[in-house]
């Protein structure tokens, strides 16, 4: 399976477009968002063409294929706009692999949620990476819309045999093969 992982959209419609060409190019079966897609944050500039309602249209477009977890910028009222659900975090099995899903501000490298998980993905922090610690691989795709310290603005895709952190023009920043 093909996963494509997004984090941090942030209410920018222009990057929220960009995954639309993403999905066009890599043809994932499953897009997962790492949440705060909406609102901007109190911390954060407002991104590249702020419009929370048309990042809402666009992904409401492509809803077949996403499942999102709810960050910590994003709000009930959010999925009153969502033509799907927020979950508080994702796990499924991948090639015979625990995998985790998290926005990262709660469940991250340094809070694993149960001693099962051998692939972690999170977002929250705007920095994209894929290490590995005590045999867990931890990956961050960073944020699409508000990249942090110099970091590319950026998403991951995940399949069987490997992790691959791209920026938005798909050029490989980092690749981990899961088959060594």
């Amino acid at each position: 399976m093909k996963i494509l992982i997004i984090s941090d959209i942030h209410g920018s419609s222009y990057y929220a477009e960009k995954i639309k060409e993403i999905n066009e190019k890599e043809q994932p079966e499953q897009i997962i968002l790492l949440g705060d897609l909406y609102y901007h944050g109190p911390r954060n500039d407002l991104t590249e063409e702020y419009n929370p309602m048309k990042v809402a249209g666009i992904l409401n477009d492509l809803k077949d294929k996403i499942r999102a977890v709810r960050g910590n910028c994003d709000a009930e009222v959010d999925e009153m706009i969502s033509d799907f659900k927020f979950e508080q975090y994702i796990q499924i099995k991948v090639n015979g692999k625990n995998v985790f899903f998290s926005h990262g501000h709660v469940y991250n490298m340094d809070n694993i949620p149960n001693k099962e998980i051998e692939i972690m993905f999170y977002g929250h922090y705007h920095i994209g990476f894929i290490e590995e610690e005590n045999g867990i691989i931890f990956a961050n795709p960073g944020s699409i819309s508000l990249p942090k310290n110099n970091s590319h603005h950026s998403y991951i895709i995940f399949d069987d045999n490997k992790i691959v952190l791209k920026n938005i023009n798909g050029e490989v920043i980092k690749e981990k093969d899961l088959t060594k």
